[in-house]
């Protein structure tokens, strides 16, 4: 039998995902299918949905209704099975701050029951290429925005997932801790492993991803390959076009001249 490492399919299968928070839907009836081996980014303007939804394909928040599968793996289902072949980075999510750095990725990777000799080797690998090593025993709870950012992507990394999940990992990233992140994206998918990241910068995506899909207030307004999506146009241009940009430009705040 194959593991789910190696079933054929969608890297990640969302299936009419929903989930209300009272009387409000944050997202509703969402469907979407990642195709394995791409950098597939999750576009859309702020509250659209799209913690939301990584949240609910991750395990971390359970939806309404609706399921997600990780290689063919119910998260819901089989959590277990389907975390142990995903890594997720999320945004805003509080982490075992007083840990030093290093101290956080050996202890992830012994919640991923790995050999202690590797989880070393790959945690000095991963401080060093992210520039934390000279701030490895530093406490994490001490570390700038940019800084938590990278010891999440570290730790999201350190079992070499099948599936990535990042949400809005450019956030609080400097230009050149952004231009090592993307080599290891493209690395990764490069290899044969997928890569989901949630943006809201057109450019960004326009980038470095090669599917995309642009989601607001809950649903899903276009996915699929980057051109297809982009229809001839900016991916800034065809974003506003799908989302209906409002026209005016603050017109009449007056009081500002």
């Amino acid at each position: 039998m194959d593991s789910p490492g190696t079933k054929r399919g969608p890297a990640l299968e969302l299936l009419s995902l929903s989930k209300a928070f009272g009387p409000k839907w944050a997202v509703y009836d969402l469907s979407l299918q990642v195709p394995r081996g791409t950098l597939y980014g999750l576009v859309g303007p702020n509250g659209a949905g799209k913690t939301t939804t990584l949240s609910m394909a991750t395990g971390l928040l359970r939806p309404t209704s609706g399921s997600a599968r990780v290689l063919g793996t119910d998260v819901w289902a089989d959590p277990a099975a389907a975390k142990a072949i995903m890594g997720v980075a999320p945004d805003g999510l509080r982490m075992f701050e007083h840990l030093t750095g290093r101290e956080l990725l050996t202890y992830t990777g012994a919640l991923r029951r790995m050999d202690p000799r590797v989880v070393e080797q790959r945690a000095a690998e991963l401080l060093g290429v992210l520039e934390l090593d000279g701030d490895q025993d530093l406490m994490v709870a001490d570390y700038s925005a940019g800084m938590k950012k990278k010891i999440s992507l570290a730790c999201a990394l350190i079992h070499a997932p099948e599936l990535l999940i990042l949400d809005e990992p450019f956030e609080s990233i400097d230009p050149v801790s952004g231009q090592v992140i993307r080599s290891i994206l493209r690395k990764l998918v490069a290899g044969g492993r997928t890569v989901v990241m949630s943006s809201h910068v057109m450019e960004l995506v326009e980038g470095l991803c090669d599917h995309v899909a642009v989601v607001a207030a809950g649903r899903v307004l276009a996915h699929g390959p980057l051109d297809d999506v982009r229809a001839g146009k900016t991916m800034q241009e065809r974003f506003l076009e799908l989302v209906g940009a409002r026209g005016d430009t603050g017109e009449g705040l007056t009081w500002l001249d």
